[in-house]
């Protein structure tokens, strides 16, 4: 599992605790719980009776008339605005537009990803088998991963493509030079008009 995907999970799981929590509290006060079943709740818990409010008037209007509390709440909520698209904008997945495929102490060569996702991608078509297929580079241009969706044509299992589908992989991280290369693989089979019969 990639690091970011654990980091939303975490966040995910966080965020849905504490939003179970807080509706927890509200159903138990709206559903007068407490006073059923005798249980005193502490002195500061809010919503604790069915005719009390979430957030008391006086609370509501505290710091309404000091002057820094416009500017305050424009500037957090902006700032929880600015998080929450930088966290969305993180979820797109990096595809460089130059790859580095060779790297020593005095030159670095890079090479555009279309041009070696375009050379993998011809490489896989001619797979027996294969109807079509794309690939893409993403991560970091020094150690790239790569995603491959491939169409199989009708009849075919994957299998019968997995050896070929192995060394073109491995063809495109020789030629490159990198020591490795991680790559996901999504199969489809490709679709058919059924067969008319007369």
């Amino acid at each position: 599992m990639r690091e970011h995907a654990k980091t939303n999970r975490t966040l995910l799981a966080l965020l849905g605790l504490v939003l179970l929590g807080a509706g927890l509290l509200v159903l138990a006060g709206g559903a007068d719980i407490y006073r059923r079943f005798h249980l005193t709740p502490p002195a500061s818990w809010p919503l604790t009776a069915s005719d009390n409010v979430l957030v008391p008037s006086a609370d509501q209007t505290r710091w309404t008339g000091m002057s820094w509390w416009w500017p305050a709440t424009i500037a957090a909520l902006a700032l929880l605005m600015l998080l929450a698209v930088a966290w969305l904008l993180s979820q797109r997945r990096r595809h460089p537009r130059q790859l580095t495929v060779a790297d020593s102490s005095e030159e670095s060569i890079t090479v555009s990803n279309h041009a070696l996702s375009d050379a993998l991608t011809t490489d896989l078509t001619m797979l027996p088998g294969v109807r079509g297929s794309h690939a893409l580079f993403y991560g970091k241009h020094t150690h790239p991963h790569a995603r491959i969706v491939l169409t199989l044509s009708t009849g075919t299992s994957p299998e019968q493509i997995l050896e070929g589908l192995h060394d073109a992989v491995e063809r495109a991280r020789r030629s490159a030079g990198w020591d490795n290369l991680p790559t996901r693989v999504d199969l489809s089979v490709a679709r058919h008009s059924p067969h008319r019969v007369e």
